[in-house]
C-alpha cells in the first residue's frame, strides 16, 4: 500500500519538474508562430509592444484581486529594480532574440538559448550570489561546464556546414510563406544573428540574476510583480517602436498570425512564464529554473521540422550537443550542493550543552513529532528544548 505521505511529498517535490517542462511546451509553441509571424513581415518591436500589452491585460486583475492587501512600498530602489526587470526582459531580451530568430532559424535560436545557465553561473560568481571553490568535484563540473557550453556555441556560431536532413522532411511541403529561410541566409546574416541571439541571453541571464533579488521583495506577491514588470515594460517597448519604426502602418494588426503571434506570446511565455518562473525560483534558484531549455529546443526541432520544413545544420547539431554536455555538467553540480546544503541544514545528531546544571537540547529542524515530547514530559527529563525552524535557503546561481 502506498504511504500517503510518501505521495504527497512526492508530488510537492515534482511540481517545480512539471512546471518548467510545460512552460518549456509553452516557450516552443512561441518560437514556431513567432518564426511564421516575422516571416510574413511583422516588425519585431511592434511584436513585443503587444505582446507584454496583452500580458499585462491578463496578469493585473489576478494581482488586483489576490494580492492587494498588504502590497510592499514601491520605493525608488524597488521602483529601479522593476524599471531594469523590464529594460532587460521586454525590451534587451525579446527584440534581440526576435531579430535572431529571423536571421537564423527557431532550432538554433533555441539551442544558442541553452547558454542561459552557464551565463547565469558566471553572473552569480561576479555578484557573489555563487562560491567558487575550486577544491570541490561539484565546482569542478560547474566551470567545466561553463566553458564547454560555450565553446559549444561558438561552434555554432562560426561552423554551419552541410544540412541535416530528417527522414520525414521531404514528404512535408508547407506554405510558402511559412517555410524558414535558412538557406538562403548568408554566413553575415548569420553570424549577425548568433550575435544578437546572444546579447539577448545574456539579458534573459541577467533578468534571473535581478528577479531572484526583486523576490526578496515581492516574495508574496509574485502577480504583481510580473503585472509592473509587464506593464513598464509595455512602456519602455512603445518608446523603442517609436523611435526604430516611424512607419504607422507597422502598428496595424488584424485577426491572423500576427494578433496569435501576440497574444500567444503575451498570455503564455510572458504573463504565465514569468510567474511560473518566480515560483520555481523561490523554491529551487535561478539555476534550476533554467534547466529545461535543452527540451525546448528537441520540441522545437520536431515542429519545425514538420511546420516549417526546417533546415538543420551540422554545425548546429553538434553545437547543441557540446552545449547540453556542459549543461548538465552545470546542473550536476548545482545538485551536489544542494545535497550538501541539506546535510548541513539538517544534522542527524543532536547536539547536547550543559548549562548551570540544566540539560539544553539544541533541535535544528523544526518538524519535531509531537508524542517525542510527550515522551520527553513522561521520562521526567530536565530539559529545555528550542526548537528552531529552517527557512529554506534559495539556490543561488540560475523563453
Amino acid at each position: 500500500m502506498v504511504n500517503p505521505t510518501c505521495f504527497s511529498n512526492f508530488l510537492e517535490n515534482s511540481k517545480p519538474y512539471f512546471a518548467m517542462i510545460s512552460l518549456q511546451f509553452g516557450y516552443a509553441g512561441m518560437n514556431i508562430i513567432t518564426k511564421v509571424s516575422l516571416n510574413r513581415g511583422m516588425s519585431h518591436y511592434v511584436l513585443v509592444v503587444y505582446r507584454h500589452a496583452f500580458a499585462t491585460a491578463v496578469i493585473a486583475p489576478f494581482a488586483f484581486f489576490f494580492e492587494r492587501k498588504a502590497q510592499p512600498k514601491i520605493t525608488f530602489p524597488v521602483f529601479m529594480q522593476i524599471f531594469i526587470l523590464a529594460l532587460l526582459g521586454p525590451v534587451i531580451d525579446q527584440n534581440f532574440y526576435y531579430a535572431g530568430l529571423k536571421l537564423t532559424s527557431p532550432t538554433f535560436s533555441c539551442a544558442m538559448s541553452n547558454m542561459l545557465p552557464a551565463m547565469t553561473f558566471v553572473l552569480a560568481v561576479i555578484c557573489r550570489m555563487e562560491k567558487l571553490d575550486m577544491k570541490t568535484v561539484r565546482c569542478q563540473a560547474k566551470v567545466a561546464g561553463t566553458v564547454v557550453t560555450v565553446a559549444g556555441a561558438m561552434l555554432m556560431t562560426l561552423y554551419k556546414g552541410p544540412v541535416v536532413q530528417m527522414l520525414w522532411s521531404k514528404y512535408i511541403q508547407p506554405k510558402s510563406s511559412y517555410v524558414t529561410d535558412t538557406t538562403g541566409t548568408g554566413d553575415k546574416y548569420w553570424f549577425l544573428g548568433s550575435v544578437l541571439l546572444t546579447i539577448a541571453t545574456l539579458a534573459w541571464a541577467s533578468l534571473f540574476v535581478l528577479q531572484n533579488k526583486a523576490l526578496k521583495t515581492y516574495k508574496d506577491h509574485q502577480l504583481s510583480l510580473t503585472s509592473l514588470v509587464c506593464f513598464i515594460g509595455t512602456l519602455q517597448a512603445i518608446a523603442v517602436t517609436f523611435v526604430m519604426e516611424h512607419k504607422p502602418s507597422v502598428w496595424k494588426i488584424g485577426f491572423d498570425m500576427n494578433l496569435l503571434a501576440a497574444a500567444y506570446a503575451g498570455i503564455v511565455t510572458s504573463s504565465i512564464s514569468y510567474y511560473v518562473q518566480g515560483l520555481v525560483m523561490k523554491k529551487r534558484g535561478p539555476v534550476f529554473a533554467t534547466a529545461f531549455s535543452p527540451l525546448m529546443m528537441i520540441i522545437v526541432a520536431v515542429m519545425g521540422s514538420f511546420i516549417l520544413a526546417e533546415k538543420i545544420f551540422l554545425g548546429s547539431v553538434l553545437g547543441s550537443v557540446l552545449i547540453v554536455a556542459g549543461l548538465y555538467s552545470v546542473l550536476w553540480g548545482k545538485h551536489k550542493e544542494r545535497l550538501e546544503n541539506k546535510d548541513d541544514e539538517i544534522p542527524e545528531v543532536i547536539k547536547e550543552a550543559h548549562t548551570n546544571g540544566m540539560s539544553v537540547v539544541s533541535v535544528m529542524d523544526g518538524d519535531i513529532e509531537a508524542n517525542e515530547v510527550k515522551k520527553a514530559e513522561a521520562n521526567k527529563l530536565s530539559a529545555v528544548a528550542v526548537c528552531m525552524p529552517i527557512c529554506e535557503l534559495p539556490m543561488k546561481a540560475g523563453k
